[in-house]
């Protein structure tokens, strides 16, 4: 079997920014930790694979660096077209294949899995409506389209595109932090203390 060559973006939004809908049950400073903990949880299961950074915030640049990843920096971009523009970064590198995780998957272990060898690989939120994790062919020309409905959305640009799609279940990558009834997992711990935090 060819080895494909993966890496894995992961756009970090300004970590004082980041997760206000969380406000109504979590602090300013607590919400900022939860946020870069649960970032750096990311990038520790994104290992063995390489990992680039997209951001447009000064802060996030330099912690991203910290923890030993590249970083694109995305200002005026958007989501989408921050992470359009760190998979172009990937393939100008010589990268096959990006896995694009986001920054909120607090029982995130492993993201290696996700990378696949063809077509579009794709594991959605736990109410299969979101994408949490999607690995796409670096130079495929993929069209990310984030929010409400991306799962679907992503479906039908792999299909727009003629590549296979495969779609994993995958309980730890399901679970992403959005609003405060996420903020306690499926065993009844909440986030905060899985993250060793507050």
């Amino acid at each position: 079997m060819k080895f494909v060559q993966s890496a894995v973006v992961i756009p970090v939004k300004a970590f004082s920014a980041a997760k206000a809908r969380l406000a109504p049950a979590v602090s300013p400073a607590d919400r900022e930790r939860l946020v870069r903990s649960m970032a750096t949880a990311v990038i520790g299961a994104a290992a063995p694979l390489p990992v680039l950074v997209v951001c447009d915030d000064a802060e996030v640049r330099t912690w991203a660096r910290s923890q030993g990843a590249e970083v694109a920096w995305t200002p005026g971009l958007g989501l989408d077209g921050a992470v359009a523009a760190g998979v172009a970064h990937l393939a100008t590198a010589g990268y096959e294949r990006a896995v694009v995780a986001h920054a909120d998957l607090p029982l995130a272990t492993a993201l290696a899995h996700v990378a696949g060898d063809s077509g579009v690989v794709l594991v959605p939120d736990r109410r299969c409506d979101g994408t949490n994790v999607i690995s796409v062919p670096t130079t495929a020309g993929f069209a990310f389209s984030y929010g409400p409905g991306s799962f679907h959305r992503h479906r039908a640009e792999a299909r727009r595109l003629g590549l296979d799609v495969t779609t994993i279940d995958d309980l730890n990558l399901a679970w992403d932090v959005d609003t405060p009834d996420d903020l306690v997992l499926p065993s009844g711990v909440a986030v905060s203390e899985h993250l060793s935090l507050m």
